[in-house]
């Protein structure tokens, strides 16, 4: 998974006027900010530099989670997304990836950075741009499809009953996939069910999600890395993977997944391992070579796939 070709030439192009050394260590200290939870230090950073280390190191990780989620949504949800609002924009990525899987769709974005909120524009040029914070705004507009990718958790206080308030046909949430990161997610989870929210992914139904600390329910999405940001990772592989936590929920009931498969699948001789979620809770899905059909679906099945075999 990577972005678009001409915004990779764009994030390229500013990334050479920021000049490698600098762009080195602004992408050092973003790593540390994102590593420690304190994103208050990029603020010391010049402007240019932190949003070409954005651009080079962050931005297609957040494209590849929300690519894959908004996939999971295009796929279950079976009525018309005509409107999509993105809160904490960012520089687009969520965004971008929601007019792939949405492309009649019109977008608008809430940033209230206004740098990041410029660089939006220059590749959804046909977006509406609001730049402001989203907790100052005292009603958000309403609108079918309404994201938060990776901003939730960078806000002081919980945006969710007030994001679950515009979304006329549907919500998505997603967050690190780390302990914080699912805390926050579960949360969301149950407060949206609990305001009559139905499920669409990832989880097989509404029930009480069965996983408990210190374990915790992420998911994976391979993002091929550009020379450039090897060279700033001094990295050896030409790919990450993102982890990601999220929630996909709807007005109107959906058919949901029968199971969710919730850990890479672990492959032996004539048998693969599936670790699953269901409506009954976890369970372990053992798939033998004897039933071929089943077999062949958990050869080709990956972690986060949906699984009814």
């Amino acid at each position: 998974m990577q972005l678009p070709s001409h915004i990779r030439e764009a994030i390229e192009a500013r990334a050479h006027q920021v000049g490698f050394a600098a762009l080195r260590g602004a992408a050092a200290a973003m790593s540390d900010a994102y590593r420690q939870g304190d994103l208050s230090a990029l603020a010391r950073l010049p402007a240019a530099d932190r949003m070409a280390a954005y651009l080079v190191t962050r931005m297609p990780a957040t494209y590849a989670a929300a690519y894959a989620v908004l996939g999971e949504v295009a796929r279950r949800f079976g009525g018309a997304i005509g409107s999509i609002l993105d809160i904490g924009a960012g520089a687009g990525a969520a965004s971008l990836a929601a007019q792939h899987w949405f492309p009649q769709a019109s977008i608008a974005m809430i940033e209230r950075d206004a740098a990041m909120a410029q660089a939006a524009r220059e590749w959804l040029p046909d977006a509406r741009s609001i730049v402001d914070d989203v907790t100052r705004i005292p009603l958000l507009p309403p609108h079918d499809l309404v994201m938060a990718a990776y901003s939730l958790g960078e806000f002081a206080t919980d945006q969710a009953p007030r994001i679950w308030q515009a979304a006329r046909a549907a919500m998505v949430a997603i967050e690190p996939g780390t302990p914080a990161g699912f805390a926050l997610v579960r949360d969301i989870r149950s407060m949206l069910l609990a305001s009559g929210a139905h499920m669409l992914a990832p989880c097989p139904g509404g029930m009480e999600c069965p996983i408990e600390a210190p374990d915790w329910c992420h998911f994976s999405a391979r993002v091929e890395r550009s020379a450039l940001h090897r060279r700033l990772k001094a990295a050896e592989l030409n790919y990450e993977d993102e982890k990601f936590s999220y929630i996909a929920v709807t007005r109107e009931p959906v058919e949901t997944a029968h199971a969710r498969i919730v850990r890479r699948p672990e492959h032996r001789p004539g048998l693969i391992l599936l670790a699953t979620c269901t409506p009954a809770g976890l369970a372990e899905a053992r798939v033998t070579r004897r039933d071929r059909e089943s077999f062949r679906a958990a050869r080709q099945a990956s972690w986060g796939d949906a699984w009814s075999g």
